[in-house]
């Protein structure tokens, strides 16, 4: 299993569904370690109408691509994730089959890629990280598709890489961590923020102080199951049928009410991802 085994405990029950259909922006159905037409049956009977299952090294990029076809609530993102490329696995040849994946009609992103400090230390793992960000920014630029970022302890380096390569026409933040200036600047530049688990943490201010800086035009909720479970059952199996739980928290935070929130994520998910 790729980061860490899926999470000890009973799966939390049900959340109270949403009015308006949204989706699970990231997750990884692969690693959830339950059935995945199970777990896409919760999700649609409690709103979620989208999944987007994201690929982190060849392997799970094909396994996702191939459940795309057979799910039309799934849609595929492809991408060599930033630890894997810090050890060495972002080839000319892997490169060139995620490029191969992400020009596949059913694949709507590339991602996720980006930077890791806190995983990756040595320099060495960083110049390699960021050879792999640069060449999977521009395969989302010549497949047209969005590109997902993954940013660890990393946020001014993902920035300044962006600026520097010119970033394709729809970036996403994955797992949102930045303060209320860094998601200032996303929006600046046009990019999603997509929030997930820890933006119900009681200790996460900043992030919520994030999250209210951010413009409701650009918000995006996800999972990133089978992790960032959010409260009130952090620690126990994340799931795509949860989001509710992040949603309802996100829209306290806003100010707004779920529905009206519910409609702009539908309607930003629609953008992001192309579908």
């Amino acid at each position: 299993m790729r980061r860490g085994e899926p999470r000890d405990g009973a799966p939390p029950p049900l959340p109270e569904p949403l009015a308006v259909e949204v989706l699970d922006s990231h997750a990884h159905l692969d690693i959830m370690g339950v059935d995945v037409e199970e777990a896409l049956l919760a999700a649609r009977s409690v709103g979620i109408g989208v999944v987007v299952q994201v690929g982190v090294d060849v392997a799970s990029s094909h396994w996702s691509a191939e459940l795309a076809t057979r799910y039309e609530q799934v849609h595929a993102a492809v991408a060599l994730h930033p630890n894997e490329a810090g050890r060495g696995a972002a080839t000319d040849e892997a490169l060139r089959e995620i490029e191969r994946l992400a020009g596949l009609d059913h694949v709507k992103a590339v991602g996720e890629t980006g930077l890791d400090h806190y995983r990756t230390e040595a320099a060495e793992g960083h110049r390699l990280q960021e050879e792999s960000f640069r060449a999977h920014i521009a395969i989302a630029k010549r497949t047209g598709k969005a590109l997902v970022v993954h940013d660890r302890d990393a946020h001014d380096d993902v920035l300044r890489v962006l600026a520097e390569e010119g970033p394709p026409e729809r970036v996403v933040f994955h797992c949102f961590s930045g303060d209320a200036a860094m998601a200032r600047t996303c929006a600046d530049r046009g990019y999603y923020l997509s929030f997930a688990g820890p933006v119900t943490f009681r200790a996460n201010d900043d992030l919520r102080a994030a999250a209210q800086a951010a413009p409701v035009e650009l918000l995006l909720v996800e999972t990133d199951a089978p992790f960032l479970t959010p409260m009130p059952f952090r620690g126990r199996p994340n799931a795509p049928y949860l989001v509710p739980l992040t949603v309802r928290s996100l829209a306290q935070t806003k100010g707004l009410e779920v529905d009206e929130l519910c409609s702009a994520l539908a309607e930003n998910g629609r953008r992001a991802f192309g579908y």
